[in-house]
């Protein structure tokens, strides 16, 4: 069973990630307001796309134990890969936070997003280089849960207009429930890890 849903995470997470290089690099691809964002503030969304795209699509391998296991280096060059690509991709979502669509509701979801997803992977660096590997752990749990953001949003999004609801709307609630329920399931998950100590 955990390897059918560590397998079904890493197939949406590699689909969301090469949606996100695909609206760099093409430049008619993606939604309406990427095109926006590209003319106002493009190393924000640069940054955010790329760093979020290459995130998505090193994380799930930071939590195969195989590769871990039999390959300690590239799980650490990995590793450092992952944090640069969420403080590229935190730094420019943070930014891009404060002209989401649909107002300061989305602004705050969307910026406390950043500054956690920002936080989380801080302390799994920093876990790390005390050589604390059970925190760190615990810390890239919380981190990878709230790069999955990126999917869950997709996942959200549709669902909501299917249901009918105005974008307005959803968008603001979505802007807190692509990640909130996100960190409580890993929460919910290190627990038993954490408490022991």
């Amino acid at each position: 069973m955990r390897r059918l849903l560590w397998g079904l995470m890493t197939v949406l997470a590699v689909a969301i990630a090469a949606y996100a290089l695909a609206a760099v690099f093409l430049p008619s691809f993606g939604a309406p307001f990427i095109a926006e964002r590209r003319a106002t503030m493009p190393l924000a969304l640069y940054a955010h796309l790329v760093g979020g795209g290459v995130a998505l699509g090193l994380g799930p391998w930071q939590f195969a134990r195989g590769l871990r296991a039999r390959a300690l280096g590239v799980h650490r060059w990995l590793g450092r890969g992952y944090v640069a690509a969420v403080l590229a991709g935190g730094l420019g979502g943070l930014v891009m936070a404060t002209r989401s669509e649909e107002g300061l509701v989305t602004h705050v979801g969307f910026g406390l997003l950043a500054v956690v997803w920002l936080a989380s992977t801080t302390m799994a660096f920093v876990k790390i280089r005390r050589r604390d590997r059970a925190a760190h752990q615990i810390w890239m749990i919380r981190s990878f849960a709230l790069t999955l953001a990126a999917v869950t949003l997709r996942i959200y999004i549709p669902l909501s207009q299917a249901a009918g609801i105005p974008f307005p709307e959803a968008y603001q609630v979505i802007s807190w429930l692509c990640w909130v329920p996100n960190l409580v399931v890993a929460e919910w998950l290190v627990v038993p890890r954490a408490a022991p100590a």
